[in-house]
């Protein structure tokens, strides 16, 4: 079992009391001459941490090659196989259903944020009342359906998950348990630009249904409780390895739900890196850093929307993080020594 961070950390200002200057000195860049293979998801609301944490890495000396966007199949089964070092864009709960892939080469450590990822089904407010829709069932009336549907194939269209996201296997498994291929059309081409079309969508004044997570920028442009409402399931159910955390589902309180407390079919979602145990075993410093780091919700949520408003280049978000870092500087630099310690 590995040294909680702290430990270490005391540990190796000690032991750098003992050490000639030279070397204490030569601490201080851990990273040197190592290059870290990095993975981020294939959801561009993640590039923001993954930015911020691959800045800090550098800060160590580490040299950071990518990261390389993938979607959760490929990135579990590389890390579990050294092709890629780690990334810091792992959902837990929702991630369960790929540990069989990664847990014999790689290991969850640290949080990024720690229970305030929330997922579920949102409608526009207007419909919700119009209707008094309060459950995804609810969209077995044809009046619902038809309202919603905005191609013409009898269902109400929902917009879901891409094929490969965590989040597309819960909803497969939703529309089956609460019997909705029926009613409801699940569209699984490219978030964004399909989100983006709800939005216009709502703007013109039709019925708008979909599914989102935060931190997102969505819920910034359509604020819950004024332009639309999160809805609940008609009853708990998930997938076998997704259990963790079902009895929080049924007392959350959520800004902008039709009930409270609400069920939202998800329960809530640690973001937490994700890496190559063997990577980690010979960079003690990485280690130590990934157990100390943490980026508030909110400035997560911040940056989103930013990249909403068209602050969205590769050199946005490395702007973005570079001045994240230096805003927290003072904690940045407590972690780093942390993570100095670490690799004594």
């Amino acid at each position: 079992m590995r040294m909680n961070s702290k430990l270490l950390a005391a540990a190796g200002v000690a032991a750098m009391l003992a050490l000639p200057a030279g070397h204490a000195i030569a601490q201080d860049m851990p990273g040197e001459g190592v290059t870290i293979n990095m993975a981020r998801a294939s959801w561009d609301t993640g590039w923001f941490q993954a930015e911020v944490y691959s800045q800090i890495f550098e800060e160590l000396g580490y040299s950071v090659d990518g990261p390389v966007t993938l979607d959760n199949p490929p990135f579990y089964l590389s890390v579990a196989q050294g092709d890629v070092d780690l990334w810091v864009n792992g959902w837990f709960p929702l991630h369960n259903t790929y540990e069989d892939t990664f847990s014999d080469g790689a290991e969850v450590i640290g949080y990024v944020e720690e229970g305030g990822a929330l997922e579920g089904y949102l409608i526009d407010a207007r419909s919700a009342e119009e209707y008094n829709i309060t459950s995804l069932e609810d969209f077995k009336r044809p009046e619902v359906m038809e309202a919603f549907d905005r191609n013409g194939d009898g269902r109400a269209d929902l917009v879901a998950c891409p094929p490969g996201w965590g989040c597309e296997l819960v909803i497969e498994h939703h529309l089956d348990a609460y019997d909705l291929r029926d009613s409801v059309n699940d569209i699984k081409a490219g978030y964004t630009p399909a989100m983006a079309d709800a939005i216009a969508a709502y703007e013109a004044g039709e019925s708008i249904f979909f599914y989102t997570w935060t931190p997102n920028w969505t819920v910034g442009v359509l604020a819950p409780g004024d332009d639309v409402v999160w809805i609940e399931v008609p009853f708990t159910s998930l997938p076998d390895n997704q259990g963790e955390g079902m009895e929080e589902m049924t007392t959350l309180e959520v800004e902008g739900c039709v009930a409270t407390p609400c069920n939202l079919g998800w329960p809530p979602n640690d973001i937490r890196p994700v890496a190559n145990s063997a990577f980690l075993d010979a960079n003690p410093a990485i280690e130590a850093l990934l157990l100390e780091i943490q980026i508030p919700l909110g400035d997560i949520f911040a940056q989103n929307s930013l990249m909403f408003e068209g602050e969205d280049s590769e050199e946005d978000i490395e702007r973005h993080a570079a001045e994240w870092i230096e805003t927290n500087r003072d904690l940045v630099d407590g972690w780093l020594e942390s993570a100095r310690g670490g690799a004594m």
